[in-house]
């Protein structure tokens, strides 16, 4: 397992994803589902939080996230009007629990920071969802060295590839930037292997 020492010092810059990087995803969405089946049981009496709950729980360790709400729609016959609702909480969403960062991915953001380095979090999510993710892990105390960026709002805007655009943004060059992601997130990246790359199971 990699720590920050292992790392080569020429490295000025660290870009990460978000999901499953920083912190697993699941611990979103699992929330997300929870407060959805409170707010059905609440507003329409059935069924019960707890099955609905167990069931989006099984399904998304199953299937994943990908039409999650039709699933449970056809097994308990929730109606199509609160499809809304589900859509919208995962942007509004305001969790019971903080998010908490891997372990040892909050250890590395750490020792970056302490050799003043960049930190940049780059998500190829939907802004609004990511923002709120954001908004609720707890980054003890990180949260202010962080710059974060978003490549459905560089892309299409700026017609550049969302690393030319950080490296230009900070004057660095290629080789002073290393990407921190995973496989679900390499596509967030412009030929990553022309680039400094690490997958972050080598860290966790």
């Amino acid at each position: 397992m990699l720590t920050y020492r292992d790392l080569n010092p020429k490295y000025k810059a660290f870009v990460f994803s978000l999901d499953n990087v920083l912190y697993p995803e699941q611990d979103y969405l699992l929330q997300v589902y929870y407060l959805f089946s409170n707010f059905i049981e609440f507003t329409e009496g059935s069924p019960v939080a707890t099955d609905l709950i167990d069931f989006f729980k099984n399904a998304y360790l199953k299937h994943g996230s990908e039409g999650i709400f039709d699933r449970a729609k056809d097994a308990f016959g929730i109606d199509e009007k609160y499809r809304d609702n589900f859509n919208r909480l995962h942007t509004t969403a305001r969790l019971p629990l903080k998010l908490l960062l891997y372990p040892n991915v909050l250890k590395l953001l750490q020792d970056i920071i302490v050799d003043r380095k960049e930190i940049i979090i780059l998500t190829n999510g939907l802004p609004e969802i990511q923002i709120n993710k954001i908004m609720q892990t707890e980054w003890n105390g990180l949260e202010k060295y962080l710059k974060v960026y978003y490549v459905k709002e560089i892309v299409p805007e700026l017609e550049l590839d969302a690393i030319s655009y950080i490296l230009k943004q900070l004057n660095l060059k290629e080789h002073e930037l290393l990407i921190i992601s995973s496989e679900e997130t390499d596509k967030e990246f412009t030929n990553p292997i022309t680039l400094n790359y690490l997958n972050i199971s080598e860290f966790i």
